[in-house]
C-alpha cells in the first residue's frame, strides 16, 4: 500500500486513493464534498485533553505530545480497525487540516499504520 500525506486545504486529485481524514474536528471552510473524504476517523486523532494541553506551548510539548500521542495509539483499538479497513486498497492518503504535519501527529500516526 502507498501511504500518503495531504492538508484537507490542498486540492483533490483522482492518484489520492482511499482518503481518510484524521482529524477529530471537522476543517474550517472545508465542505465536505469538496474535502472528498471516503473515511472520517475520529478515533484515530489524539485525544480532546492532549491536543488541548499540545496547544497551549507547541514548541516546548513537542516530543512529550508524540511520546503521549503513541501511547494513546498503542492502548486502543483504532490502528488495528484503521489497518483492516485499508486493506486491500492499493494508495490511501492521510488528509489533516494540520499546518505543520512534520510537528502533528502525522507522523506518529504513519509510524503505526507502517
Amino acid at each position: 500500500m502507498k501511504l500518503s500525506v495531504k492538508r484537507v486545504y490542498d486540492p483533490y486529485a483522482k492518484t489520492d486513493g482511499f482518503r481518510v481524514l484524521v482529524d477529530r474536528l471537522w476543517p474550517r471552510g472545508v465542505t465536505k464534498a469538496a474535502a472528498k473524504i471516503d473515511l472520517w476517523d475520529k478515533q484515530i486523532p489524539p485525544s480532546s485533553e492532549l491536543r488541548s494541553w499540545f496547544h497551549v506551548n507547541r514548541e516546548k510539548r513537542f516530543n512529550s505530545f508524540i511520546n503521549k500521542y503513541d501511547r494513546e495509539l498503542s492502548r486502543g483499538k483504532a490502528v488495528a480497525n484503521l489497518k483492516k479497513i485499508l486493506r486491500g486498497k492499493k494508495t490511501v492518503t492521510i488528509v489533516t487540516a494540520a499546518k505543520d504535519i512534520e510537528h502533528s501527529h502525522i507522523p506518529v500516526l504513519f509510524k503505526h499504520l507502517r
